[in-house]
């Protein structure tokens, strides 16, 4: 299995649920730092010695500047606003996953969390693409409890989540909420048949509406016949 390392908690939980499945041996973990921010070295560091203790072969480091750095060279290119390079990166970097996955034929693993994924707080065929997603049922806040029960040491569970696309970005900063008012909201919300009972709710709940589009399956007009076998119909398998 491949993941992309980035040294936060939730990141290195999906590692190490990966290390107890499969095996520490099978797991490849990548580091793909984008400018202009680069993973200060503690970061590495942390990422490195969490993968020595679950028995994790050390984590490659892949630059992804030289990729961006064609997309620059691109007719019509733009990075303003921030969004539109913060989006290319996280496809970048699964690119390079699923490249490597391919490659080794390892599957790639998913660090989504269901916070993140009710918001919408994702990059289509980026950091929502992968081939499992084994926390993405967890709310943030219980992603930090299962970091901190595994082992994943405090001072890393307690890092400001960033997905590091630029200079000082900050997830809740610009998700407009704590990640703590977040689950209380969702939480609430699933449980009076996502119905608000104020403000905050309310402006969860837009956020929720409006990324529908990224949590549903993807359209097509495909249909597939049906086949006869043994005097009972059967759907034809995809491809």
């Amino acid at each position: 299995m491949s993941w992309a390392s980035a040294a936060g908690g939730w990141t290195l939980l999906a590692a190490v649920l990966c290390a107890r499945a499969v095996g520490g041996e099978r797991v490849l973990g990548i580091a793909l730092p984008s400018p202009p921010v680069t993973p200060p070295d503690a970061d590495l560091r942390d990422g490195k010695d969490l993968c020595a203790a679950f028995e994790i072969p050390p984590f490659q480091t892949i630059p992804i500047e030289p990729m961006l750095s064609a997309f620059a060279g691109m007719e019509g290119f733009e990075n303003n606003p921030p969004y539109l390079s913060g989006n290319l990166m996280a496809r970048i970097r699964m690119t390079t996953l699923y490249y490597h996955a391919n490659r080794l034929h390892y599957l790639v693993c998913g660090t989504s969390n269901r916070s993140e994924y009710m918001l919408g707080y994702s990059t289509k065929y980026g950091d929502s693409a992968a081939d499992i997603q084994p926390i993405l049922h967890c709310y943030k806040t219980r992603v930090y409890a299962l970091a901190k029960e595994v082992g994943v040491p405090t001072p890393i569970i307690e890092k400001p989540p960033s997905a590091g696309l630029w200079p000082g970005q900050s997830d809740e900063e610009e998700i407009g909420f704590t990640y703590a008012a977040i689950d209380r909201a969702l939480t609430s919300l699933e449980a009076n048949n996502w119905t608000a009972s104020n403000a905050q709710e309310e402006l969860i709940l837009g956020k929720v509406q409006a990324s529908m589009h990224k949590r549903m399956s993807r359209q097509t007009c495909l249909v597939f016949p049906e086949i006869i076998t043994d005097g009972r119909a059967r759907h034809a398998p995809a491809g």
